[in-house]
């Protein structure tokens, strides 16, 4: 398998190939179609990695991210995407009690980071 992530995040490439997605729309539809299991590994995997994430990130400039570094980052943004299901609904990967989602559209959702 190719690497996917920078040198010092190998130990996170088995999450890359699924999760790493690159817009808000492909995380979304992500997170509704995984299971609560599923959410809740990822979660409990690369939660504790944000900081060194952030960090990483951090060393180029605003819209420069090499690919290998925007895989990685784009594996934080996931992380954000579902945080709220896992740390408020126990893992549910849609909101209870509330509209539908897909009635919401977001209009620069298909844009990437």
């Amino acid at each position: 398998m190719a690497q996917l992530l920078p040198l010092d995040f190998e130990d996170l490439e088995s999450w890359a190939v699924d999760w790493a997605m690159a817009t808000q729309n492909t995380r979304w539809e992500k997170r509704l179609k995984s299971s609560r299991d599923e959410l809740m590994a990822f979660y409990k995997a690369l939660q504790p990695e944000l900081e060194r994430i952030l960090d990483h990130a951090d060393e180029f400039e605003i819209g420069k991210l090499p690919e290998h570094s925007a895989r990685l980052y784009s594996l934080a943004l996931m992380v954000a995407e579902i945080a709220p299901n896992v740390e408020l609904y126990d893992g549910d990967p849609n909101v209870p009690h509330s509209f539908d989602e897909k009635r919401f559209i977001a209009v620069q959702g298909d844009e990437k980071y």
